[in-house]
C-alpha cells in the first residue's frame, strides 16, 4: 500500500516537473513540421543524460531540430561541421602561444557547450571522432596538462548521411555504442510536405524564445531517476538484451547465424534509462512494458552486429529486434 502512495506522490511531482515538456514540444512544433518521433527522441536523450545519433537523408530538419531545442532552453549551443581535414584540436581546443606574455594559453573548442551538433560525423577521420566520443563518455576534456569539465547538461547530437558513402569514415561499432539512441528519420507525410512548402514560401520562420533553463532540466532529471522500474520490467529488459546474445535460448535459433554480437550491458542500462524518460514524458511515475517497446528500436539498432549471411539476405537489425520483441515474454 505504501508503494502505491509513493507512486501517487511521484505522479504528482512528475505532473509538476514535466510541464516544461509540453512547452518544449509546442515550441518544437512551431518550427518543425511533423517529425514527432525525432522530437520525442531528443527529449528522451535530454532527460536521461544520453547522446543521440540521427541518420537520415539531407533536408529532414535534423540540424534545425537541435538548434530549435537549444533556443528553447536557455543554454549554449555550438555546431561542428565535420570534414576530412578536421583535427581533434578543432573540436576540443588547443594550447595557443602568446608572444605578449611568452606563455601558452588554453583556447577551448566548440565542444564546450550544452548542446553540440556534430554535423555529418562520418565525414571526419577516426581520431576526430574518438576525441568527441571521449568527451561524451568522460564529460571532460584534457588540453595540455589541464583537464576541464564540460558544462551540464551536455548533449551531443550527431548526424550522419546514409547515402553517398564515398569519402566517409564509418563510425566503429564499439564507439557507436556510446550513443544512447540511434534514430532513423524518414520523409514527412504528403500533408506535412504541403505545410512545409507553404511555410517556407511565405517565409514564416517563427522565432522561438527560451521556455526553460538548464537548471530545470537538471531538476527534471532527478525526478526521472525516481521513476519506478519493477523487477519484472528489469527482467524484461535483460531478456531482450540477452536474446540478442543467445537467441537460441529464447526459441529464436534462426537468428543465431545472423548476429555476430549482441547488446552490451550498456544496452541494458540505456534501455532502462530511455524507458524511464519515456514514462516521464507520458506523465507516469512507473515504467510499463509499452515504454520499453517504444524505445527498444532506437536503443538497440546500432548495438547488434550483423553477420555476412544477414547482409547477404538484406536482413536489418530492425527486423531482428522486432522478432525478439515479439518473442520475448511480456510481464
Amino acid at each position: 500500500m505504501s508503494e502505491s502512495i509513493d507512486i501517487r506522490q511521484l505522479n504528482a511531482r512528475i505532473e509538476q516537473q514535466s510541464s516544461f515538456v509540453t512547452n518544449l514540444v509546442t515550441g518544437m512544433n512551431q518550427v518543425i513540421v511533423g517529425q514527432k518521433h525525432l522530437v520525442e527522441s531528443l527529449l528522451i536523450s535530454l532527460l536521461s543524460d544520453g547522446h543521440i545519433l540521427l541518420e537520415g537523408v539531407p533536408g529532414l530538419a535534423k540540424t534545425l531540430a537541435i538548434k530549435t531545442l537549444s533556443q528553447l532552453i536557455d543554454a549554449d549551443y555550438s555546431r561542428i561541421q565535420f570534414t576530412p581535414d578536421l583535427l581533434p584540436a578543432d573540436v576540443v581546443g588547443t594550447l595557443v602561444y602568446s608572444q605578449k606574455d611568452e606563455n601558452f594559453h588554453v583556447k577551448k573548442g566548440p565542444v564546450f557547450a550544452n548542446f553540440v551538433l556534430a554535423d555529418e560525423i562520418n565525414r571526419a577521420p577516426a581520431k576526430v571522432q574518438s576525441a568527441l566520443l571521449e568527451a561524451m563518455q568522460e564529460h571532460q576534456v584534457t588540453i595540455g596538462e589541464q583537464t576541464f569539465p564540460l558544462p551540464t547538461p551536455f548533449l551531443v547530437m550527431a548526424t550522419q548521411n546514409p547515402i553517398e558513402q564515398e569519402g566517409t569514415y564509418q563510425l566503429p561499432e564499439a564507439q557507436v555504442d556510446r550513443f544512447m539512441l540511434k534514430v532513423v528519420i524518414g520523409y514527412p507525410t504528403l500533408e506535412e510536405e504541403k505545410l512545409i512548402i507553404r511555410q517556407n514560401i511565405k517565409g514564416e520562420h517563427k522565432k522561438v524564445l527560451p521556455v526553460t533553463t538548464a537548471e530545470e532540466i537538471l531538476k527534471a532529471r532527478a525526478v526521472v531517476e525516481e521513476v519506478y522500474i519493477d523487477e519484472k520490467i528489469e527482467q524484461y529488459i535483460a531478456d531482450i538484451v540477452f536474446a540478442t546474445r543467445y537467441p537460441e535460448k529464447y526459441g529464436l535459433a534462426e537468428l543465431k547465424d545472423l548476429i555476430t554480437f549482441g547488446g552490451s550491458p550498456r544496452a541494458s542500462i540505456s534501455l532502462a534509462k530511455a524507458a524511464r524518460a519515456y514514462a516521464f514524458i507520458k506523465r507516469r511515475g512507473y515504467v510499463v512494458p509499452e515504454d520499453v517497446r517504444a524505445v527498444v528500436h532506437d536503443v538497440m539498432r546500432h548495438r547488434i552486429g550483423l553477420s555476412y549471411e544477414a547482409e547477404a539476405s538484406n536482413i536489418t537489425s530492425e527486423e531482428i529486434i522486432s522478432k525478439i520483441v515479439n518473442k520475448v515474454e511480456v510481464p
